[in-house]
């Protein structure tokens, strides 16, 4: 029989990371400029709206970065860490809480790439007809790390191995992380 507090750390790590991952999309989509009328954005920006408005109106944003989401997804990383260290009984320390909360975020960055990336290949493999308006939002999203591979790599006559590359890379980034 499980603990109440592996019971409890679980639920509570998984509604944190939830809500991270909303946030998180949400930077990505205003930073690749995505269409705000696209229903999925809609939910998002619903979902994110409570929090990031009073904030944004403290933190601008610095070019296509929302800063004040960014703010907000280590605030809330920290929060979330802290406790689940409470919950371990373990003493929270604050400077590894603040490397930790970090290195979780840019974890979570690199492996919501790899899932969009993964989710594009499927869809240019089998996706052609599909109307969800999901669809060009992963492409819209994946195209910022893909086209630079696509630049390097020479023309394979219709063979895209950028995708490939970049997951490679983002399998050798997540492994050097260690988190």
């Amino acid at each position: 029989m499980g603990s109440p507090t592996s019971a409890f750390s679980f639920l509570i790590e998984t509604v944190i990371h939830l809500y991270l991952v909303v946030i998180l999309l949400r930077v990505l989509l205003e930073a690749a400029r995505a269409d705000f009328y696209n229903p999925i954005v809609q939910v998002l920006v619903r979902l994110t709206d409570p929090l990031l408005r009073p904030l944004g109106k403290l933190i601008p944003n610095v070019g296509r970065l929302n800063l004040s989401a960014v703010v907000l997804l280590y605030v809330i990383q920290l929060i979330g860490l802290f406790i689940l260290m409470l919950l371990s009984g373990r003493p929270p320390d604050p400077l590894l809480l603040a490397l930790l909360a970090v290195m979780r975020l840019v974890r979570m960055v690199l492996v919501l790439y790899m899932i969009l990336i993964l989710v594009g290949v499927i869809l240019s493999w089998v996706g052609h007809g599909v109307r969800h308006p999901i669809v060009p939002l992963i492409f819209q999203l994946t195209e910022p790390v893909l086209a630079p591979i696509r630049r390097v790599l020479p023309n394979l006559g219709g063979l895209d191995l950028s995708p490939l590359v970049a997951i490679i890379g983002i399998q050798f980034l997540i492994i050097l992380l260690g988190v």
